[in-house]
């Protein structure tokens, strides 16, 4: 018995049932069930789905139960790469000019210092405290760029909050996670040629991910162009959703052949992913009346694909990873220098553009939460690195990512909820009402839109 019990915790369950118990699709089927189950109990506890999908797959990944062992997971890798697609192309989407125009300077300025100093403070910080890594530094401190807007939001359509600082707080989430993806795909890449151990020249570190970034926007915008043109052949909405989901496979497609290219040596320089499709998201939005109408037919399909995604990112979590003493060093310093870099990078943008006291001291804390965007962020980066033979490093960056979005999911919500209590944009009423009644009970009724699209707009 005891010798069972420490196969179990030490092989998972799958190892001791034998080879071949479950297949791919019966391990998607437990895996999706599970998943459903988990967002009744994440309603009661008013967290956000995504948190419960991470759960469910650590739970069931090959470093615990081993229901999903490491074959089915690398043969599930296709599923995490279309939904880093539709991640993306939902990003472009948000994307419209139109929109950047009433949105404003102050917005934009605001973004962009509180997406770079985040990046800023976790580069420093780690290249000061674990000099020896810095690859992992440089691209986590990409990743920190992102943010998670379902679970903002939850809290502002909770709580019925209004004001400047959730009038500002809305639009700088939207334009982050393509700041981001901008800054991912520079820093990503300059990783790459840090640990292949080519010479660090302008040539490596500025040229070919400058040309990574524009050729990959390029592409996008050819796609999302190509596509724009569809809608005035195929009239019927089920055609025209096969469309999109072509133009998303097919920027997956391309960046795959650039990517087996780049590893052969023919090419120079890979194309990054998110970028391609974010692109292609934004060039159909902007060219055509009626993409947000089709995207509302995309959006009825991909929430599997994205409870999938989570469910195996939760998966690849190697929690015996964490007895490492450096690894729980990189998280929590990676935690704290985040959350400053996010406070600071705001309060500077907003005392440059001179905006209201309330948005310079409270906007940063409610920019913590991270979630989908992260997440994709990492697995891009373990896939890449992988390719290149450095399976250990993006393994690291994704475990480190994963426990922080975990702590970011559990704990930033409150603290956005506390913060906009500070400035006065949550009624007396409101915090009594949540103090008197049930909170569990109510806060699913009054957020159950965002719960639901929890996976398409964590970003």
């Amino acid at each position: 018995m005891l010798n069972f019990v420490s196969a179990t915790l030490s092989e998972g369950v799958f190892p001791i049932l034998g080879e071949g118990i479950f297949n791919v699709v019966l391990t998607i089927a437990i895996a999706l069930v599970l998943g459903l189950l988990s967002t009744r109990l994440m309603k009661v506890i008013g967290l956000p789905n995504v948190t419960g999908y991470l759960i469910v797959g650590l739970i069931i990944g090959p470093y615990m139960l081993g229901i999903i062992d490491e074959p089915t997971l690398n043969s599930l890798g296709i599923v995490s790469s279309l939904a880093l697609g539709f991640i993306a192309f939902s990003i472009g989407v948000e994307f419209k000019i139109r929109h950047i125009k009433e949105i404003g300077k102050s917005a934009i300025t605001i973004t962009m210092f509180q997406a770079l100093l985040a990046t800023l403070f976790v580069d420093v910080a780690l290249l000061i405290a674990i000099p020896s890594m810095p690859a992992e530094a440089i691209v986590l401190g990409a990743i920190a760029t992102a943010t998670a807007p379902a679970a903002t939001l939850m809290v502002v359509r909770q709580y019925k909050a209004k004001g400047i600082v959730t009038g500002t707080l809305l639009p700088v989430v939207a334009l982050d996670d393509a700041v981001g993806l901008v800054v991912f795909a520079i820093s990503n890449s300059i990783a790459l040629s840090m640990l292949s151990g080519a010479s660090l020249t302008v040539l490596n570190l500025v040229v070919w991910p400058l040309l990574e970034i524009i050729v990959s926007l390029a592409v996008g915008a050819i796609i999302g162009g190509l596509l724009s043109l569809v809608p005035t052949f195929f009239k019927s909405r089920d055609n025209r959703l096969i469309a999109t989901i072509i133009a998303v496979f097919a920027c997956i497609g391309i960046c795959e052949v650039f990517t087996q290219l780049n590893s052969s040596g023919v090419m120079p320089f890979a194309l990054s992913d998110l970028l391609v499709c974010m692109m292609a998201g934004a060039v159909f939005v902007n060219l055509r009346v009626e993409s947000e109408k089709i995207m509302e037919g995309t959006d009825r399909w991909t929430p599997v694909v994205f409870m999938l995604f989570f469910i195996i990112s939760g998966a690849e979590l190697n929690i015996l990873s964490l007895g490492n003493l450096q690894i729980v060093l990189i998280l929590v310093i990676y935690l704290i220098a985040r959350c400053a870099g996010k406070y600071v990078g705001s309060f500077v943008g907003a005392v440059v553009t001179k905006a209201d006291k309330n948005v310079r001291n409270y906007l940063g804390i409610t920019l913590w939460p991270q979630a989908g965007v992260a997440i994709g962020m990492a697995t891009l980066c373990k896939k890449e690195f992988a390719a290149a033979g450095f399976d250990e490093v993006g393994s690291a960056i994704v475990t480190i990512t994963m426990c922080a979005v975990l702590v970011y999911e559990l704990f930033g919500p409150v603290f956005t909820k506390i913060a906009l209590a500070k400035a006065g944009e949550i009624s007396p009423e409101m915090l009594r009402r949540k103090k008197t009644k049930n909170i569990v009970a109510e806060a699913p009724q009054s957020v159950e839109q965002p719960q639901e699209n929890a996976d398409n707009q964590q970003k």
